[in-house]
């Protein structure tokens, strides 16, 4: 029995598509966000976009969600702003995490919102401000993740200083926000209860947010208490579930927006017996065809899939990975599957496909669908399909 490899010229059209391809359905994140949106109204959606919108791409991801009926975007930091500003989107941004030395006026010139996280934060957004630019600020609470945030020790000194800014002209408070830490329904509570006594010690200081926000997907869609003003919305505009409980996407009326497919590199027949990749981890239990997939850890495939139950799309059905994932390819048992190198293998994608999911391959791997979208690597080329301009831009609430 022959081991050499086959290979096959690939078809026309395959010959000029990208090698490693993840193709974003723009009209799927702009579906995604109208159907959140119209879940949580009156509350206004933010879209979040950091990471490079979870590796969708941030512009066209932003885009897409304005489309779809958000009306304000949500990144990490500064640099992420600016990007979509020097794009031209003109919505409220907010930006929420800094570097301890950031230089906030360039955020102010650009109006970027200002995410405020500290008392020595604020003086510091607050000394970059001037008479032609005031800084639109949310000042974030700490309610139980224990991360960035004003603890509640300091929530007095931290509104009754923002107030008095605000007063000379130097800030406006927009908004007050914080983050579910997601753990259980009493901690949730816990922390509900706790962004409570933040707004009461704001209000107490004479300050009025127009911009209350504190859920993200999971709980926008959970829980309608949690939605206040706003709410952020970043899993669920691409597609994939933020619960953890057996809930899919489909459950809640999403479509995944990336796609990941690539062509197979080669096919052999082995064996049984025959060990697969690195360790041997797997051996053939009969003679099999095994294909080879030009895509690996470089490229955010993740190696703990390696005999984890992941699967992909090829030649018409879902086929098994076996053995280890490696830095640039992993193997997929065909059985007796005609299937040549330059055919098409999903990765991940759309359920109504027949191609496994995100959170499919998360479940399999030990990890979150978030994670393996937002790691997808530099090699792997992004197509966009669908999208259309978004219509005016949301007026920024005034000072």
């Amino acid at each position: 029995m022959s081991t050499d490899p086959r290979s096959v010229a690939p078809a026309p059209d395959a010959a000029r598509r990208p090698f490693r391809e993840a193709i974003i359905d723009l009209d799927a994140i702009e579906r995604n966000v109208r159907t959140l949106a119209d879940r949580v109204a009156p509350a206004e959606v933010m879209a979040v976009v950091k990471a490079n919108a979870y590796g969708h791409g941030a512009v066209e991801a932003a885009r897409a969600a304005l489309a779809g009926g958000a009306t304000r975007l949500g990144v990490a930091d500064l640099d992420e702003a600016l990007e979509l500003r020097a794009a031209g989107i003109e919505a409220p941004i907010l930006a929420w995490l800094h570097d301890p030395v950031a230089d906030f006026a360039h955020a102010l010139d650009a109006e970027v919102e200002i995410g405020v996280s500290s008392l020595e934060q604020l003086e510091r957004v607050a000394s970059a401000a001037d008479s032609a630019r005031v800084a639109r600020v949310h000042l974030k609470v700490d309610t139980g993740l224990s991360r960035n945030g004003i603890p509640e020790a300091g929530w007095s000194m931290a509104v009754a200083r923002a107030a008095g800014l605000e007063r000379a002209g130097r800030i406006y408070v927009v908004g007050i926000f914080s983050h579910f830490a997601n753990t259980s329904r009493d901690v949730d509570e816990a922390q509900l209860a706790v962004f409570e006594r933040a707004l009461a010690a704001a209000a107490d200081a004479g300050l009025r947010p127009s911009t209350r926000h504190l859920a993200s997907s999971e709980q926008a869609i959970r829980d309608p208490r949690a939605r206040y003003d706003a709410v952020r919305i970043g899993i669920g505009m691409y597609g994939l579930t933020p619960f953890g409980d057996g809930t899919t996407c489909t459950d809640l009326g999403l479509t995944p927006a990336m796609t990941l497919r690539t062509r197979v590199a080669t096919v052999r027949r082995v064996a049984p017996g025959t060990g697969a990749s690195y360790g041997h981890i797997w051996h053939a239990d009969r003679a099999t065809t095994l294909a080879l997939v030009p895509l690996g850890y470089a490229d955010g495939i993740p190696r703990h899939a390696s005999g984890g139950g992941a699967e992909v799309l090829l030649a018409g059905a879902r086929r098994p990975v076996v053995g280890r994932v490696a830095m640039d390819q992993f193997i997929v048992d065909v059985g007796d599957a005609a299937v040549d190198a330059g055919d098409e293998v999903v990765v991940f994608g759309d359920p109504a496909t027949g191609a496994p999911t995100a959170d499919e391959w998360a479940e399999a791997s030990g990890t979150i669908g978030y994670e393996i979208v937002t790691r997808i690597g530099p090699r792997v080329t992004r197509s966009y399909v669908g999208g259309r301009p978004p219509g005016p831009p949301p007026a920024r609430d005034g000072a």
